[in-house]
This record gives C-alpha cells, structure tokens and sequence, in this order.
C-alpha cells in the first residue's frame, strides 16, 4: 500500500475552510465570496499561496488596504489577510462614492444660489474630488462664473470645463 504525503501552507487551509464555510451560507453570499477566492487565485501569479505587494499593485489604490490588512507585516497576503483587504477596499471605495455623491450636490446647491447661473441647465460629475462641468453657458463670463463657484466648494479638488457656448 502506497502512502502519498501532501504540504498544505496556511493559505491553502484558508482557502479550504472559506470554501467549506460557503456552503452554509446563502448563495449570493456565497457568489460574492467565491469571487473573493477567484480574486485571490487570480492575483497570485506565482502560486504560492500569498499576495505579494507586487501582485496587489495590480489592482487601483489598493496598497492602503493591503498594509492596513498584512496582519503580521510580512510584505504578503495569506488568503484570510485577503479577505480583510477586500473588506477595507470596499469600505473605501463606498466612502468615496458618498464623499463625491456629497461634493456634487454642493456645487449644485452653490450654482443654484448664484442668480446669474440659477438658469443654467449645467451638468456636474464628480469623482474623487474632481468636478466636471458639462452643459451649455450663453457667455463666456457665465462659463468663468460657474467655475469660480465650483472651485469654492469644499472637497473640490479641481473643476473640469465642459462648458460650451451656445
């Protein structure tokens, strides 16, 4: 009788015992965490079990997440340090939806005090900080107007001039 010894790492276990956890929970729980799994799977080009900061800089502003996460700062990611930094990246990614959802409405509200540009049908985006001013001015000095106000909103951090005349 032949007998097959196997190594398993400690992300290998995490991973095992997030697989089996997900079969009591309710499926869309379940698709999410999976992706989670997926993620990590996909992230870990070399195999071994662990995130690199190297792997992880794959993903847009992620290292905040990936330091906050590195439980026992070794520079790497185990499976279950993993799903702790998708936790903290979700939550900072919700907080600055609400931060730029918050911006946009600010300078809404300050165009809207401005009697001049009360009229104007102008468009506002924003994201991280950045606004974007789209929409149609009649003079250039509505156009620089409406900049000014936006540039004096709180948590501006640029306008964009999308501004056209018509």
């Amino acid at each position: 009788m032949k007998s097959h010894r196997t190594t398993v790492s400690a992300a290998g276990v995490a991973l095992f015992v997030l697989g089996a956890s997900l079969t009591a929970m309710p499926s869309g729980a379940a698709s999410v965490a999976m992706s989670v799994q997926e993620k990590f799977r996909t992230l870990d080009t070399d195999h071994d079990g662990f995130l690199s900061r190297g792997e992880a800089q794959k993903l847009r502003d992620y290292i905040r997440a990936f330091t906050e996460a590195d439980q026992n700062r070794d520079g790497k990611l185990d499976a279950g340090e993993f799903v702790k930094a998708e936790a903290i990246y979700e939550r900072e990614q919700a907080a600055t939806y609400v931060d730029d959802t918050v911006i946009t409405t600010k300078v809404k509200a300050a165009l809207l005090k401005e009697a001049k540009l009360k009229s104007l049908n102008v468009s506002v985006e924003t994201y991280k900080g950045h606004v974007l001013l789209s929409g149609f001015v009649n003079d250039p000095k509505l156009r620089d107007k409406a900049i000014q106000v936006a540039s004096g909103v709180q948590g501006v951090v640029e306008v964009k001039d999308g501004l056209a005349l018509k």
